[in-house]
């Protein structure tokens, strides 16, 4: 069917992948950036370098070459498990972090990524699902703190807490419900993506949002390596991410057999380890020009399926295309006019989708075993105790502390730890991992 596809016909089926993907893309930076402090106009370079750069990840997946990229019409967003690590990375206290050492991590973790995507099936039996489901789940509940901050505000700014904002908030998690509830198909994968935009205009009808930045933008830019400063690299902010690229590497190897059964393509171990090398060096790309962690998005799978189009020329011009809005400083500017209390209602269900995708992994574990459940408990306990409260720490050696304060490092080891110490390796749980990935991601994309 490819073959038979016009200039136009591949630019316009380019396109619906650059919307399916568009609001994940864009909300990342949305979140992160002024929750490390960024301006409106680095919020609008941010997210214009997130763009580009996110076509220009995937076309190394897409296109591939001997040793990188699965060559399947992937698209690569930014990986939703990095937001609070990000988060926490820049704004603790103390050495090792800060925006210089997030970009860091995140080309120490690509570095990583791309040594261990040759020891796949080595390191996968460390982390069967009752690991990467703990990690997801500590991962998904720390981040609805941010939602909530969106939606209530700052102290002693005006509109805390205000029931605009919560009618604001509501009537955007409202569109996404309604969407999914009455729609199917490509509307309700974009549903995200349309709640941003009735949100912003009810907001805009209630004068409160503001075109300046918009006018203030200009309409083109070339991309600059290094914009934030250059990359510093500590041990506690590259653990952070490390584990978030295992974890990403573990769910997009699912994804690869999902797209290779829409594709009717087979795909073998090298497939796969090409795949992960592409992933491991979009993290370094993302890290280089100062963006994100980059993975492959699945919710572009399902449109492979939904549209039959299985051609990767597709997917070269959405990366073409997302890589021409990177250059557009007014296109990225547009999507900072959204108001916080819009961007919360949205992130409250987008965030609890990355914790309910750490309890479907769960849903894979024996509950009936003790061990299981104790693994579970003392994690994911930790990891949001830590998280609430980092001072517990305080007193402990400086070069563990800065390990420790982090809930979500700390949560993911015990998980790691205890898992070993209580099920080994050579239990029934942790046996033919690639099977369970398979299984978990296969039917629920092909149907």
């Amino acid at each position: 069917m490819g073959n038979k596809l016009g200039v136009a016909k591949i630019g316009t089926l380019g396109f619906q992948h650059v919307l399916a993907m568009y609001a994940g893309a864009v909300v990342v930076p949305l979140i992160v950036g002024p929750a490390i402090g960024m301006t409106q106009e680095q919020l609008a370079y941010l997210i214009s370098i997130d763009l580009f750069t996110c076509g220009l990840a995937s076309l190394f997946q897409v296109w591939g070459g001997k040793y990188f990229g699965v060559k399947l019409p992937i698209l690569m967003g930014c990986a939703f498990q990095a937001v609070g690590p990000m988060i926490a990375i820049g704004n603790s206290p103390g050495p090792g972090q800060g925006i210089t050492a997030i970009y860091g991590a995140i080309i120490a973790a690509g570095i990583v990524v791309m040594i261990l995507a040759q020891f796949m099936h080595k390191i996968i039996k460390f982390f069967p699902p009752v690991v990467t489901g703990s990690v997801v789940v500590i991962i998904g509940t720390s981040l609805i703190g941010a939602a909530m901050g969106n939606i209530v505000g700052q102290p002693n700014k005006p509109g805390f807490a205000s029931l605009t904002n919560l009618w604001l908030a509501g009537i955007t998690l409202l569109s996404i419900v309604l969407m999914n509830r009455f729609f199917s198909g490509y509307m309700k994968s974009i549903s995200v993506l349309l709640s941003l935009v009735i949100g912003t205009a009810v907001a805009w009808f209630m004068g409160l949002v503001d075109f300046a930045v918009v006018g203030k933008a200009s309409w083109f830019h070339m991309v600059e390596p290094f914009r934030f400063g250059m990359p510093t690299f500590h041990l506690t902010a590259i653990l952070s991410m490390v584990l978030v690229g295992i974890v990403s590497m573990i769910e997009s190897t699912g994804v690869f057999f999902a797209l290779s059964e829409v594709c009717e393509k087979k795909i073998d171990g090298n497939d796969i380890k090409r795949g992960l090398r592409a992933e491991g060096l979009a993290q370094v790309i993302g890290g280089i020009f100062q963006a994100f962690p980059y993975t492959t998005y699945s919710q572009n799978v399902g449109l492979v399926a939904m549209t039959g189009v299985k051609t990767r020329k597709v997917v070269v011009a959405a990366c073409l295309i997302i890589m021409a809005l990177g250059l557009l400083p007014k296109v990225a500017a547009i999507t900072t006019i959204i108001p916080n209390p819009v961007l919360g209602g949205a992130m409250i269900p987008m965030f609890g989708m990355v914790m309910a995708s750490g309890v479907r992994q769960l849903s894979r574990v024996n509950f009936q075993r003790v061990e299981n459940m104790l693994i579970i408990a003392i994690s994911v306990g930790l990891g949001l105790g830590v998280s609430i409260a980092p001072n517990v720490f305080a007193h402990i050696p400086e070069k563990f502390r800065l390990i420790m304060e982090s809930g979500i490092v700390t949560g993911s080891l015990a998980a790691i730890i205890l898992n070993l110490i209580l099920n080994g390796l050579g239990d029934r749980d942790q046996k033919d991992m690639m099977d369970v990935i398979k299984e978990e991601h296969v039917p629920e994309t092909v149907s």
